[in-house]
């Protein structure tokens, strides 16, 4: 019995068959590094079973979102209270639960860091400056509880799940297990789904983006400040698929990076921190050409784009300024163009 179960008639065949092959060493290999090679396989082999299994979780959520959506028809009118994650278990002075908020159990569970969860029900989170009762919300809200249960299903089957949620266009955020979320002093949750990066990488597709900071003498003070952060806003909202390069302009051009000049760059993490950085050298001075800024950002779209690197289709300009004071026709005309739409540079949008 131990023989078979320790495999040593296997080695002994083995040996053997090495012997007759030519084979007469066997190699001395430390007991430690062997497990350490076993731990590494089975470390990988989790990693692929966890990934088969979070894409058929994801798969199946994809599924029913589509099923119900595409059946559902929109009420203009339509009462229908759900669990909203801030106002859940919230009473006004005469002790009862506010409107949205009704009694929702909580529980602490050591799966989910011992926070207090239901594992029964998901509920709704709505961006601050949105209304809870938007018909637009409300509607896919009520549509999406057929969730609840596939998120339920979805735990069942595997306890090793860990969050499931569903972030709508309209800016709701649907999360299992429902949990409570805490405005900050201020009363304000800031989260909205869909400035997240796994939402945008599944909405929009990969782009080349290039961004035209106007730092002219109108800009200075508070322009300029709001021009800073509008920059970093924009940057949020871009993944690791997408390019992009910043450029200011008064009476010349400055790349924010000078290094980087005449070029895309990923917008991985560490590029966008790393311009961010530069955003604050910024200052304002002279007059705003923005002709010669808008020649420059079509000839590295263009030039880019035969690269073969980046979205090859999806580009965009992105100003930043006051004030334009001309239309700039012939410019437009000159790159976009309407024959080049079938021709190797694709038509590329200016968003102001």
């Amino acid at each position: 019995k131990f023989s078979v179960c320790a495999g040593s008639n296997l080695l002994q065949s083995i040996y053997a068959q090495g012997k007759k092959e030519g084979v007469n060493s066997v190699d001395d290999v430390q007991g430690v590094e062997v497990k350490r090679q076993l731990a590494e396989e089975k470390d990988m082999l989790y990693g692929l079973q966890h990934a088969c299994k979070s894409l058929a979780v994801g798969k199946k959520l994809q599924e029913t979102t589509n099923d119900v959506f595409c059946s559902y028809h929109f009420f203009e009118v339509l009462i229908y209270e759900y669990f909203n994650a801030v106002l859940i278990n919230e009473r006004d002075k005469d002790g009862n639960f506010l409107e949205l908020g009704k009694e929702f159990i909580l529980a602490p569970n050591d799966h989910f860091n011992n926070l207090p969860v239901n594992i029964s029900l998901s509920d709704v989170q709505v961006p601050t400056n949105m209304y809870n009762k938007d018909p637009a919300i409300v509607n896919g809200v009520y549509w999406s509880e057929s969730l609840n249960k596939v998120f339920v299903d979805n735990f069942d089957r595997d306890p090793s799940l860990i969050w499931q949620y569903f972030g709508s266009a309209k800016g709701f955020f649907r999360q299992y297990p429902g949990i409570k979320w805490e405005p900050d002093e201020n009363g304000v949750i800031a989260f909205d789904c869909r400035n997240r990066k796994w939402y945008i990488q599944a909405a929009t597709s990969p782009k080349d983006v290039v961004i035209l900071v106007d730092v002219s003498g109108s800009m200075k003070g508070l322009r300029l400040t709001i021009a800073k952060q509008t920059v970093s806003s924009i940057l949020d909202t871009l993944g690791d698929d997408d390019f992009f390069n910043i450029i200011t302009y008064n009476e010349e051009l400055h790349y924010v990076e000078p290094c980087l000049n005449g070029t895309l760059v990923q917008a991985d993490r560490a590029n966008k921190e790393h311009f961010r950085e530069h955003l604050d050298k910024l200052f304002a001075k002279g007059i705003g050409m923005l002709d010669i800024a808008l020649n420059e950002a079509f000839n590295i779209l263009s030039d880019f784009n035969h690269t073969g690197q980046g979205s090859i289709c999806s580009q965009a300009i992105m100003l930043i300024t006051d004030g334009a004071v001309d239309t700039y026709d012939t410019i437009f005309a000159k790159y976009n163009w309407p024959e080049r739409k079938a021709a190797d540079s694709p038509m590329v949008p200016l968003i102001q």
